[in-house]
């Protein structure tokens, strides 16, 4: 045994935000945590979207036992087709993720592919490892983080997560879980860095809420709301406010509907009878019954609230009282491409409200505090921050020496 070694190999999430992907070899077996692509930077000109270099998979394709999703995001998946037309290995993630991810591989006509849905605490064996899943909390539901047995000893992976104390679907992070690693003795943590720099908690997701509910009540016309197609709680915290106030909801955008009605398929969604209407209806309610959700909230040229912005939408034209409300986080090198959509709207007219103004988007990350809790809750021997970007990392190394972990 002295000889055998576990070789953890990322393949990108580790310099960026995005890429997440990571392989993990010990001698005949591989398991893949994660496929996922990266949004073009300001400079790719011409590209749509960034995938990992699958090269090392692909040289050692006999050894790759399975693909293991943490939750339903881009970041995390979206390169899983363009992997998946290389390599036919069996895929297993949450029913949520898998539903997503199925809808995904239709798209690019891959229907050979096993698609294996599991819950939280169950363990599937995977050559010499055995995997458990636990579930995390996370701004898409159905997260989950990994404790992997290994044969020299245990690797707990947090997947992306925060600690939300009042989740918007009441699942809460399975801390008894990841203690009991910690207890058992972990060998190795691998965690999420996105907001190592950020001092104190992250707010739960239902801080939101208060937020739509504030900005429905002064609304004056139609609300339109920009969100990741992939927020089932954001989307379904707009639906609740807009039933509260007597309002219909219409989803724009072919993602979003897809995704919203594959949650609502499975359960993850709520929404009353009546209330989701098309953008056929717009012409029968009255502007203030009107609540459009919509993608687009990173400024992409050919998105539905780009196309309203600039006046190329057909069938949405927007008016002097109409309220914009952008509920997402600005990806590093798309300010540029929002500021752009959010001058257009106050050209004609409209009120816009965004993060930097309006407290209507929080992090789906852990903060400084909620990062050492996992460390001591973990108490892992070796440490390995993923998820972020080098100074991201380098932040999260001090939390993780600050916490007794050896530099």
């Amino acid at each position: 045994m002295m000889n055998k070694s576990l070789s953890i190999i990322p393949l990108g999430g580790v310099e960026e935000i995005g890429l997440n992907m990571t392989v993990m070899e010990y001698e005949d077996d591989i398991i893949v945590i994660d496929s996922g692509l990266m949004f073009p930077e300001e400079d790719m000109l011409g590209v749509d979207f960034v995938i990992p270099d699958f090269t090392y998979i692909l040289e050692n394709r006999d050894k790759v036992r399975g693909i293991l999703l943490t939750h339903g995001h881009e970041d995390h998946t979206g390169a899983l087709p363009f992997l998946l037309k290389e390599i036919n290995v069996p895929v297993y993630g949450t029913a949520l993720t898998i539903g997503l991810v199925k809808e995904k591989l239709r798209e690019h006509k891959l229907d050979d592919i096993k698609l294996i849905s599991v819950i939280p605490r169950q363990i599937i064996t995977l050559g010499v490892f055995a995997v458990e899943f636990i579930r995390v909390t996370h701004s898409i539901v159905d997260g989950v983080g990994f404790g992997i047995q290994t044969p020299v000893g245990l690797v707990v992976h947090t997947g992306d997560f925060k600690l939300d104390p009042t989740p918007v679907d009441g699942q809460l992070m399975d801390f008894h879980k990841f203690s009991e690693y910690g207890e058992k003795g972990a060998v190795l943590l691998m965690s999420d860095s996105t907001n190592a720099e950020k001092g104190g908690f992250t707010f739960s997701e239902k801080e939101v809420r208060r937020s739509f509910e504030d900005i429905f009540a002064d609304a004056k016309g139609r609300i339109i709301i920009a969100t990741f197609a992939s927020n089932i709680h954001r989307i379904q915290q707009v639906i609740d406010v807009a039933v509260m106030f007597g309002k219909k909801i219409i989803l724009t955008g072919r993602s979003i509907i897809t995704n919203a009605q594959i949650a609502l398929d499975l359960g993850y969604l709520d929404i009353p009878e009546n209330t989701w209407l098309t953008l056929g209806d717009i012409g029968n309610l009255r502007d203030d019954e009107i609540v459009l959700i919509t993608t687009g909230s990173q400024g992409e040229p050919m998105s539905v609230l780009s196309r309203i912005a600039t006046d190329e939408h057909k069938q949405i034209k927007i008016k002097e009282n109409d309220t914009v409300i952008i509920s997402a986080k600005w990806i590093p090198g798309n300010e540029r491409s929002i500021g752009r959509i959010i001058n257009h709207f106050f050209r004609r007219g409209a009120d816009v409200i965004y993060e930097k103004v309006s407290e209507i988007h929080v992090s789906g990350h852990a903060s400084k505090e909620e990062l050492k809790l996992m460390l001591n809750l973990v108490k892992p021997k070796y440490f390995m921050p993923i998820h972020g970007e080098y100074r991201h990392k380098f932040y999260h190394s001090r939390l993780a020496e600050k916490t007794g972990v050896p530099k």
